[in-house]
């Protein structure tokens, strides 16, 4: 029996292109992880905030290197897509932003995205997400990301809330932080969400 309705994004459409350089206005790029780049992941989850937020810790160089060849492989299986936020001109990591989640038959995928402890304070993880947010929907095709975190997490909530995700609702003791179980905040975006974002708190 046939299935009335089309998917979204046809199966393919990421593991048959190479993963892109995606711009970032404000001098920044949306790129491929490289195993160099193992140094700057490990520093990151040295972080008090980060670690708050995560329920993994790199205790060596060589774990966060194991993290990023898993990145970088699973492109092609179109379920979860990993870069790191770069400046343009030094290539450095300032950050790292992810499409999770992905469902191509249904045209969704949820966002997750950090900043190093450096970087923060200067809008890199709005301009992030709104260029990953635009790629995702204008280049691939899908209709609707999600964006969670825990509705302790304020700092993540107002970049949801000026790129655009409109706050939904609360998911209620969703996920287990090393601290207990944690309320998510749920945000999303869907394709025609082209007005003006919603200003911040």
């Amino acid at each position: 029996m046939p299935f009335k309705i089309s998917d979204v994004v046809a199966a393919g459409s990421l593991a048959h292109r190479e993963q892109p350089v995606i711009p970032v206005p404000g001098g920044l790029i949306l790129r491929p992880w490289s195993l160099d780049d193992a140094p700057a992941v490990y520093e990151a989850f040295q972080d008090p905030v980060i670690q708050r937020w995560h329920a993994r810790e790199a205790d060596s160089v060589d774990e966060a290197r194991g993290w990023i060849d898993g990145w970088r492989k699973v492109w092609p299986e179109e379920q979860d897509a990993h870069w790191a936020i770069a400046d343009a001109t030094t290539d450095a990591v300032v950050g790292r932003i992810s499409l999770r989640l992905i469902v191509l038959a249904d045209g969704q995928a949820e966002v997750a995205y950090w900043t190093m402890p450096s970087a923060r304070g200067r809008g890199i993880a709005p301009r992030a997400l709104t260029a990953l947010s635009d790629w995702a929907f204008d280049d691939i095709g899908l209709h609707r990301l999600e964006l969670t975190h825990a509705t302790a997490n304020e700092a993540s909530c107002r970049v949801a809330l000026k790129t655009g995700f409109v706050p939904e609702g609360t998911k209620r003791s969703a996920v287990l932080h090393a601290d207990g179980w944690h309320d998510m905040h749920l945000h999303a975006r869907i394709r025609d969400d082209r007005a003006e974002p919603p200003a911040g708190p």
